[in-house]
């Protein structure tokens, strides 16, 4: 079990410092359907144009892996 726990704590980590990197490079995150709702104190982000196109990119990569 604890194998099994490190194993997933190190892919999240990989995941995310890929996430990083491609949100430096491409500009990913900040797109043109994302929502910013920003007051005094508090901002809210909403990436939703990001989430569509990180879901039809994972589609289309299962897509084709599953052929």
């Amino acid at each position: 079990m604890g194998r099994i726990l490190l194993g997933i704590g190190l892919l999240l980590v990989v995941i995310g410092g890929i996430l990083l990197l491609v949100e430096r490079v491409s500009g990913l995150g900040r797109l043109p359907g994302d929502i910013v709702l920003e007051r005094k104190n508090v901002t809210v982000y909403f990436p939703l144009a990001t989430s569509i196109l990180i879901s039809a990119i994972l589609s289309l990569l299962f897509w084709f892996f599953r052929r």
